[in-house]
């Protein structure tokens, strides 16, 4: 029988946070595979499989030491969270090599008002005029970041968009499923199957990556079982409306490597741009958390 986790905020938003500087990390070491620093440029399909690879060992390791108990896992829910998921991540992977980590991140704040969306239609919730409000800003700041003009339009923007409404309808499973199934047992499922999934799709475009890439794929699979645990049990130790605001640290993150190892400073645009986004997805969550609060009676927020 699964034992929810004692409510613990303080500790969910240190949890968020060390996921955040986790989740960046793996874009930096995905830009790097992408690009031709450390040989020729790896396909997205390939440093998925990467991604998955490695966060699957790390979590197989981690289960032989601490042997944790499991639930018998929801296949449907599993699947349908790990393919949106894996198209999210190979999106996001594929954005990052074209346009700075920034950017690619802000856009990717998209996703909880993706999820919102996609709720009407899949999970048959009813969405008021606060959370169409919320939507509409983070939109707007989305357009921003697009840069929507002849001149400063960037087509690999729109991979990132593609990424914020996978990861979006991913994050409706994921609530699903951490209400019936403990973080490990999550985790271990999810890189399991999208090993699956990511090696099917890899067998197509294989290279032989470099010994640089080969540690980079490595990064990038250790760091996202790491914000993956994070962020499962930061999820299940605070109500999402309180978590939300600490997972825009990635923003914080994001831009600092770039900085550092790009020498990409955020121009006008993505502050402003990110910004909106960030207000809008804040708005959502306030208004969520109003819900599960109030607990109104019918009527949509």
């Amino acid at each position: 029988m699964f034992t929810p986790k004692a409510h613990n905020p303080a500790l969910a938003a240190g949890f968020i946070v060390s996921a955040c500087a986790f989740i960046a990390a793996t874009t930096l070491f995905a830009k790097a595979l992408g690009t031709d620093q450390f040989g020729t440029p790896l396909h997205p399909f390939q440093i998925s499989f990467g991604r998955f690879l490695f966060a699957f060992l790390t979590l197989g390791v981690a289960a032989t030491i601490l042997r944790p108990q499991l639930q018998r896992p929801h296949l449907g829910l599993h699947l349908a969270r790990t393919t949106s998921g894996w198209a999210g991540v190979t999106l996001m992977f594929a954005s990052v090599a074209y346009i700075p980590l920034a950017d690619a991140t802000a856009i990717s704040f998209l996703n909880p008002v993706f999820g919102m969306i996609l709720a009407i239609p899949l999970l048959g919730e009813r969405v008021g005029k606060w959370r169409w409000l919320a939507a509409a800003i983070a939109f707007v700041g989305a357009m921003v970041l697009l840069r929507p003009t002849p001149d400063s339009f960037q087509p690999a923007a729109l991979l990132a968009l593609g990424a914020a409404m996978a990861l979006g309808l991913e994050l409706s499973f994921i609530k699903k499923l951490t209400g019936r199934e403990g973080p490990f047992s999550i985790l271990l499922v999810n890189n399991a199957i999208g090993l699956c999934i990511a090696g099917v799709a890899v067998s197509f475009v294989w290279i032989a990556p470099s010994p640089q890439q080969w540690a980079l794929m490595a990064g990038v699979g250790c760091a996202m079982a790491a914000a993956q645990s994070c962020f499962v049990n930061g999820m299940a130790r605070a109500d999402a409306s309180f978590v939300a605001p600490f997972s825009y640290g990635t923003l914080i993150f994001a831009a600092v490597y770039d900085i550092m190892f790009y020498g990409v400073v955020p121009d006008a645009t993505t502050m402003v741009g990110a910004g909106i986004i960030i207000a809008g997805a804040l708005l959502l969550a306030w208004r969520e958390g109003r819900g599960v609060v109030a607990k109104p009676t019918g009527r949509p927020l």
